[in-house]
């Protein structure tokens, strides 16, 4: 009995010591953080533009139809390369006109607004210029993005993986170790692309709006695209086990 407690009591005392030299190895590990950053120019834009029904010279009798503008829009975007599914109605709402002081005279007018998805930023101009001036009335951009966004954030993390090694190699060098696996991986990475702040720019459409009689609904408005590069920026925690 005596042999087997001694026995018993000796395995415990090697399974002790062994579990605090795992735990003594475990322990020896290194956490870096890696970075990578890039500057990318979006390549798509979304354009917001609003139309609305007027009457030629003042004539209440002779009106442009929202429906006739929304077809010129709709097949310029199209002529430039827009989708039909990237083609979208926004907003639709009303105001009255008022063709003299007597409330009796008060027409209703319609207006729409679009939300449009451009990749053809050569063609923005191209697809205004086919609609009638003076049933815009303005133009803006609510967005940016990128046809390549996935591909960018995939080549973005491994860089900042690779850094984070790179980093745990220069530690461990200055230990006199060397990196073994990685122990763990943390991404910290948030790209924000929806978080890119358009600053829409317009200005007036040139000659063709400028001769638009300014007592009609709409006031031609082109936009200004001045795409600028954006910096996107990853973070990636790495534990790596030294050796």
């Amino acid at each position: 009995m005596k042999k087997i407690t001694v026995l018993i009591l000796a395995v415990c005392m090697v399974s002790m010591s062994s579990a605090q030299t795992n735990n003594f190895e475990s322990s020896r590990r290194v956490s870096t953080r890696g970075y990578a950053e890039k500057e990318v120019t979006p390549d798509i834009v979304y354009i917001s533009i609003s139309l609305r029904e007027y009457f030629v010279d003042g004539n209440t009798k002779n009106k442009v139809d929202i429906e006739t503008l929304e077809k010129q829009l709709y097949d310029a975007a199209l002529a430039i390369g827009v989708k039909k599914e990237d083609f979208n109605i926004q907003n639709i709402y009303s105001y009255n006109y008022d063709s003299s002081k007597k409330k009796e005279n008060k027409q209703l007018l319609q207006a729409k607004q679009y939300r449009i998805k451009v990749s053809n930023l050569n063609g923005l101009n191209t697809m205004l210029d086919q609609v009638d001036p003076k049933g815009i009335q303005n133009t803006s951009i609510n967005g940016y993005d990128h046809s390549q966004k996935r591909q960018i954030e995939k080549e973005l993390k491994v860089a900042a993986v690779q850094d984070a090694r790179t980093n745990a190699e220069i530690i461990a060098t200055a230990t006199g170790d060397k990196i073994g696996k990685v122990l763990a991986i943390n991404d910290n990475s948030s790209f924000g692309w929806n978080d890119i702040l358009p600053t829409p720019r317009m200005y007036a459409m040139s000659a063709k709006a400028e001769m638009a009689d300014a007592t009609s609904a709409g006031t031609g408005e082109n936009l200004d695209i001045n795409v600028r590069p954006i910096k996107l920026a990853c973070n990636i925690d790495g534990i790596f086990e030294l050796l």
